[in-house]
Protein backbone atom coordinates (compact mmCIF):
# COMPACT_ATOMS: atom_id res chain seq x y z
CA UNK A 1 0.00 0.00 0.00
CA UNK A 2 1.02 3.91 -0.15
CA UNK A 3 2.56 2.87 3.87
CA UNK A 4 4.84 0.64 2.35
CA UNK A 5 5.94 2.53 -0.27
CA UNK A 6 6.55 5.69 1.54
CA UNK A 7 8.78 3.45 3.92
CA UNK A 8 10.78 2.27 1.00
CA UNK A 9 11.21 5.99 0.03
CA UNK A 10 12.73 6.59 3.46
CA UNK A 11 14.75 3.64 3.49
CA UNK A 12 15.68 4.50 -0.54
CA UNK A 13 16.51 8.56 0.73
CA UNK A 14 18.25 7.60 3.67
CA UNK A 15 20.49 4.70 1.60
CA UNK A 16 21.17 7.81 -1.34
CA UNK A 17 22.22 9.95 1.71
CA UNK A 18 25.12 7.81 3.18
CA UNK A 19 26.04 7.04 -0.36
CA UNK A 20 27.01 10.80 -1.64
CA UNK A 21 28.33 10.66 2.27
CA UNK A 22 30.87 7.60 1.14
CA UNK A 23 31.26 9.05 -2.08
CA UNK A 24 32.54 12.64 -0.80
CA UNK A 25 34.95 11.02 1.59
CA UNK A 26 36.72 9.07 -1.32
CA UNK A 27 37.43 12.37 -3.26
CA UNK A 28 38.75 13.78 -0.35
CA UNK A 29 35.69 16.46 -0.04
CA UNK A 30 35.53 15.26 3.71
CA UNK A 31 39.06 14.18 4.68
CA UNK A 32 40.37 17.87 5.82
CA UNK A 33 39.54 20.14 8.36
CA UNK A 34 38.74 20.23 11.60
CA UNK A 35 36.42 19.24 14.69
CA UNK A 36 34.30 22.14 13.74
CA UNK A 37 34.45 22.18 9.85
CA UNK A 38 35.31 19.71 7.09
CA UNK A 39 37.11 22.09 4.34
CA UNK A 40 39.66 21.53 2.21
CA UNK A 41 41.83 25.07 2.75
CA UNK A 42 43.17 26.86 6.16
CA UNK A 43 42.56 30.38 7.27
CA UNK A 44 45.22 32.72 7.81
CA UNK A 45 44.41 35.59 10.64
CA UNK A 46 44.82 38.99 9.39
CA UNK A 47 45.24 39.89 13.34
CA UNK A 48 48.02 37.58 14.40
CA UNK A 49 49.18 36.05 11.04
CA UNK A 50 48.81 32.45 12.38
CA UNK A 51 47.33 29.92 10.79
CA UNK A 52 44.43 27.82 11.80
CA UNK A 53 41.78 25.37 10.54
CA UNK A 54 39.04 27.66 11.16
CA UNK A 55 38.22 31.32 13.22
CA UNK A 56 37.27 28.68 16.07
CA UNK A 57 40.48 27.01 16.41
CA UNK A 58 42.16 30.50 16.42
CA UNK A 59 39.72 31.49 19.13
CA UNK A 60 40.55 28.59 21.52
CA UNK A 61 44.15 28.75 20.90
CA UNK A 62 43.77 32.24 22.09
CA UNK A 63 41.65 31.80 24.88
CA UNK A 64 43.54 30.90 27.94
CA UNK A 65 46.69 33.51 27.09
CA UNK A 66 46.61 37.38 28.47
CA UNK A 67 46.33 39.04 24.34
CA UNK A 68 43.09 37.01 24.36
CA UNK A 69 41.22 37.82 21.04
CA UNK A 70 38.70 36.97 18.55
CA UNK A 71 38.84 36.77 14.87
CA UNK A 72 36.18 38.66 13.02
CA UNK A 73 36.05 35.74 9.84
CA UNK A 74 35.00 39.23 7.81
CA UNK A 75 38.51 40.17 7.99
CA UNK A 76 39.93 37.34 6.56
CA UNK A 77 41.22 37.68 3.49
CA UNK A 78 43.91 34.91 2.51
CA UNK A 79 43.23 30.98 2.46
CA UNK A 80 45.92 28.08 1.97
CA UNK A 81 44.62 25.18 0.02
CA UNK A 82 44.98 21.87 1.83
CA UNK A 83 45.72 20.44 -1.05
CA UNK A 84 48.75 22.29 -2.67
CA UNK A 85 49.33 24.62 -0.04
CA UNK A 86 48.96 27.50 -2.13
CA UNK A 87 48.19 31.16 -0.29
CA UNK A 88 45.41 33.36 -1.87
CA UNK A 89 42.75 35.83 -2.05
CA UNK A 90 39.71 34.18 -0.05
CA UNK A 91 37.12 31.94 -3.08
CA UNK A 92 35.87 28.84 -3.46
CA UNK A 93 37.97 27.08 -5.81
CA UNK A 94 41.98 26.97 -4.99
CA UNK A 95 43.95 29.46 -7.77
CA UNK A 96 46.77 27.15 -8.22
CA UNK A 97 45.21 23.08 -7.91
CA UNK A 98 41.51 24.17 -8.76
CA UNK A 99 40.39 22.51 -6.42
CA UNK A 100 37.03 23.31 -4.43
CA UNK A 101 37.86 24.11 -1.13
CA UNK A 102 34.04 24.39 0.47
CA UNK A 103 30.91 22.46 -1.07
CA UNK A 104 29.47 25.30 0.43
CA UNK A 105 31.11 28.75 0.20
CA UNK A 106 29.65 32.19 1.62
CA UNK A 107 31.60 34.83 0.22
CA UNK A 108 30.06 37.12 2.62
CA UNK A 109 30.88 35.62 5.88
CA UNK A 110 33.93 33.82 4.27
CA UNK A 111 32.95 30.59 5.14
CA UNK A 112 33.55 26.87 3.65
CA UNK A 113 32.30 23.61 4.84
CA UNK A 114 32.15 20.33 2.50
CA UNK A 115 29.76 18.94 4.83
CA UNK A 116 26.24 19.66 2.82
CA UNK A 117 24.11 17.84 5.19
CA UNK A 118 24.04 20.63 7.26
CA UNK A 119 22.06 22.54 4.57
CA UNK A 120 23.81 26.24 5.27
CA UNK A 121 22.13 29.29 4.03
CA UNK A 122 23.29 32.71 3.96
CA UNK A 123 20.38 34.89 5.98
CA UNK A 124 21.02 38.59 4.88
CA UNK A 125 19.07 39.88 7.86
CA UNK A 126 21.25 38.10 10.13
CA UNK A 127 24.52 38.36 8.19
CA UNK A 128 25.54 35.09 9.06
CA UNK A 129 25.55 31.57 7.35
CA UNK A 130 23.03 29.18 9.12
CA UNK A 131 22.49 25.53 9.23
CA UNK A 132 19.31 23.43 8.71
CA UNK A 133 18.02 24.61 5.61
CA UNK A 134 16.46 27.70 4.44
CA UNK A 135 12.88 26.64 4.04
CA UNK A 136 12.81 25.25 7.54
CA UNK A 137 13.50 29.07 9.06
CA UNK A 138 11.96 32.37 8.59
CA UNK A 139 14.19 35.92 9.65
CA UNK A 140 12.68 38.18 12.26
CA UNK A 141 13.69 41.59 12.09
CA UNK A 142 12.83 42.62 15.59
CA UNK A 143 14.53 40.46 17.38
CA UNK A 144 17.15 40.03 14.56
CA UNK A 145 17.01 36.76 14.02
CA UNK A 146 16.47 33.25 12.20
CA UNK A 147 13.95 31.12 13.70
CA UNK A 148 12.01 27.74 12.91
CA UNK A 149 9.14 28.12 11.29
CA UNK A 150 6.74 26.72 14.06
CA UNK A 151 7.79 29.87 15.90
CA UNK A 152 6.32 32.19 13.21
CA UNK A 153 3.80 34.81 14.52
CA UNK A 154 4.11 32.19 18.34
CA UNK A 155 7.45 34.03 19.79
CA UNK A 156 7.62 36.85 21.90
CA UNK A 157 10.29 39.28 19.96
CA UNK A 158 12.99 40.88 21.84
CA UNK A 159 15.11 43.44 19.69
CA UNK A 160 18.49 41.65 18.99
CA UNK A 161 17.88 38.83 21.10
CA UNK A 162 20.95 36.52 19.35
CA UNK A 163 23.03 39.48 19.33
CA UNK A 164 23.51 38.78 23.11
CA UNK A 165 25.36 35.56 25.08
CA UNK A 166 23.51 32.60 25.64
CA UNK A 167 22.20 33.29 29.01
CA UNK A 168 23.12 29.81 30.47
CA UNK A 169 26.97 28.73 28.97
CA UNK A 170 27.29 33.00 28.21
CA UNK A 171 29.01 32.19 25.14
CA UNK A 172 27.85 33.81 21.77
CA UNK A 173 24.55 32.93 20.34
CA UNK A 174 26.54 32.34 16.37
CA UNK A 175 25.32 29.87 14.17
CA UNK A 176 27.32 27.20 15.22
CA UNK A 177 24.85 25.99 17.96
CA UNK A 178 21.04 25.88 17.63
CA UNK A 179 19.25 28.77 19.75
CA UNK A 180 15.70 28.85 21.25
CA UNK A 181 13.60 31.38 21.97
CA UNK A 182 12.04 30.60 25.52
CA UNK A 183 8.18 31.73 26.67
CA UNK A 184 9.27 34.70 28.06
CA UNK A 185 11.23 35.36 24.68
CA UNK A 186 14.63 35.27 26.17
CA UNK A 187 17.33 33.33 23.69
CA UNK A 188 19.54 29.97 24.78
CA UNK A 189 21.13 27.58 23.23
CA UNK A 190 19.18 24.49 22.66
CA UNK A 191 21.93 22.11 24.39
CA UNK A 192 21.88 24.59 26.95
CA UNK A 193 18.17 24.39 27.36
CA UNK A 194 17.95 20.43 27.33
CA UNK A 195 20.53 20.33 30.54
CA UNK A 196 18.29 22.99 32.51
CA UNK A 197 15.59 20.75 32.24
CA UNK A 198 17.95 17.60 33.06
CA UNK A 199 18.71 19.43 35.73
CA UNK A 200 14.89 20.11 36.46
CA UNK A 201 16.00 23.89 36.54
CA UNK A 202 12.43 25.38 35.16
CA UNK A 203 12.94 28.70 35.12
CA UNK A 204 14.84 31.79 33.00
CA UNK A 205 18.18 32.69 34.40
CA UNK A 206 17.00 35.92 33.47
CA UNK A 207 13.42 36.93 33.97
CA UNK A 208 12.40 33.83 36.48
CA UNK A 209 9.66 32.86 34.57
CA UNK A 210 8.56 29.77 34.00
CA UNK A 211 10.35 28.33 30.64
CA UNK A 212 7.89 25.88 29.61
CA UNK A 213 3.87 24.63 30.63
CA UNK A 214 4.32 23.88 33.91
CA UNK A 215 0.39 22.99 34.71
CA UNK A 216 0.91 19.34 34.94
CA UNK A 217 3.50 20.42 38.08
CA UNK A 218 0.93 22.73 39.51
CA UNK A 219 -1.56 20.03 39.29
CA UNK A 220 0.36 18.08 41.61
CA UNK A 221 1.54 20.45 43.94
CA UNK A 222 -2.24 21.41 44.24
CA UNK A 223 -2.87 17.15 45.39
CA UNK A 224 -0.03 17.29 47.60
CA UNK A 225 -1.26 20.12 49.19
CA UNK A 226 -4.62 18.94 49.82
CA UNK A 227 -2.84 15.85 51.47
CA UNK A 228 -0.57 17.88 53.74
CA UNK A 229 -1.33 19.40 57.41
CA UNK A 230 -0.21 21.94 58.30
CA UNK A 231 -0.02 23.13 62.00
CA UNK A 232 -1.60 25.81 63.08
CA UNK A 233 1.00 28.00 63.86
CA UNK A 234 2.14 27.88 60.50
CA UNK A 235 -1.06 29.01 58.95
CA UNK A 236 -1.24 32.64 58.49
CA UNK A 237 -1.55 35.10 55.25
CA UNK A 238 1.33 35.73 53.48
CA UNK A 239 1.83 38.48 50.27
CA UNK A 240 3.83 36.94 47.63
CA UNK A 241 4.85 37.98 43.72
CA UNK A 242 4.62 35.66 40.55
CA UNK A 243 7.42 35.02 38.67
CA UNK A 244 4.96 34.06 35.56
CA UNK A 245 2.32 36.66 35.55
CA UNK A 246 3.92 39.32 37.61
CA UNK A 247 1.30 40.26 40.11
CA UNK A 248 0.84 40.28 43.83
CA UNK A 249 -1.42 38.02 45.60
CA UNK A 250 -2.30 37.74 49.58
CA UNK A 251 -2.82 33.84 50.55
CA UNK A 252 -2.42 31.39 53.36
CA UNK A 253 1.28 30.91 54.17
CA UNK A 254 1.93 26.90 52.90
CA UNK A 255 4.84 24.51 53.03
CA UNK A 256 3.94 22.76 49.57
CA UNK A 257 4.44 26.03 47.95
CA UNK A 258 3.08 29.28 47.51
CA UNK A 259 0.14 29.41 44.28
CA UNK A 260 -0.67 32.70 43.08
CA UNK A 261 -4.11 33.63 43.16
CA UNK A 262 -4.33 35.13 39.24
CA UNK A 263 -2.74 32.69 37.14
CA UNK A 264 -2.44 29.60 39.82
CA UNK A 265 1.46 28.95 38.91
CA UNK A 266 3.64 28.22 41.80
CA UNK A 267 6.64 29.63 40.38
CA UNK A 268 6.47 32.65 42.90
CA UNK A 269 8.17 34.47 45.93
CA UNK A 270 7.72 35.17 49.35
CA UNK A 271 7.34 39.33 49.65
CA UNK A 272 8.08 40.78 53.41
CA UNK A 273 5.04 41.11 55.28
Amino acid sequence: GDTHRFQIYICVSSLSRSLDLILQIMDGRMKYGCTHYRRRCKIKAPCCGQIFSCRHCHNEAWKERSDYHVLNRRSITQVICSLCQTEQQVAQFCSSCGECMGEYFCGVCNFFDDDITKEHFHCDGCGDCRTGGRGNFFHCSTCGACYATGLFRNHICIPNSTKDKCLSCVEPLDSREAAQVLQCGHTIHVKCFDQMIENKSYRCLVCHKSVMDMSNSWDAKRIEREETIMLPKLVFEVRISCNDCSRESHIMNHLVGLECSHCGSFNTILLNN
